[in-house]
């Protein structure tokens, strides 16, 4: 794990990461409280990308497209 708190990450870090939590879970080599903490970070790091991902969404749901349907800008888009 890095010491990256998971509000500053990207989404390709956060699920960079989140693909080892997994893979050390999956594994089942760890002691219970490791286990633990892991399924904690994986949990924010799994909402972390979610809430990547939905940022995105609605940036490419902003985009307008001219009459020829050539990127024309972007609406804005509330809460962004």
């Amino acid at each position: 794990m890095t010491d990256t708190p998971v509000g500053e990450m990207s989404f390709e870090q956060a699920m960079a990461e989140l693909e080892k939590v997994l893979g050390q879970l999956e594994r089942g080599d760890v002691a219970l409280d490791e286990s633990i903490a892991l399924y904690e970070r994986g949990a924010a790091l799994k909402a972390r990308c979610e809430t990547k991902l939905k940022e995105a969404e609605e940036k490419v749901a902003a985009i307008t497209l001219d009459g020829d349907g050539n990127a024309a800008g972007t609406t804005p888009v509330e809460g962004l």
